[in-house]
């Protein structure tokens, strides 16, 4: 196992992720964790919600390798057109 000299160290938001994982969109349940951020693999379409808000948004014609630092609990189906999404956290 490789020595890590931030181990200790605290977690923030400003912080570089220290998990990542892939996005699997689903209209039907949230994220198992909340991201820091998200990465485009390929571009397009991404229907979202943040961790904050009450409803979805659509960020329309996101570039591929896209890192959108943006907190989201869940990534839908419907409306996302983007592919290879990776949550960072």
């Amino acid at each position: 196992m490789p020595n890590d000299p931030f181990d200790a160290a605290s977690d923030s938001l400003i912080a570089p992720a220290r998990l990542a994982f892939p996005i699997t969109p689903t209209d039907s349940t949230d994220l198992s964790v909340t991201t820091k951020a998200v990465y485009v693999g390929t571009g397009g379409d991404i229907v979202l919600r943040a961790i904050g808000s009450a409803s979805d948004v659509t960020l329309r014609n996101v570039a591929s390798g896209s890192v959108l630092a943006i907190r989201v609990k869940a990534v839908r189906t419907a409306g996302t057109t983007a592919d290879n999404l990776v949550g960072l956290a």
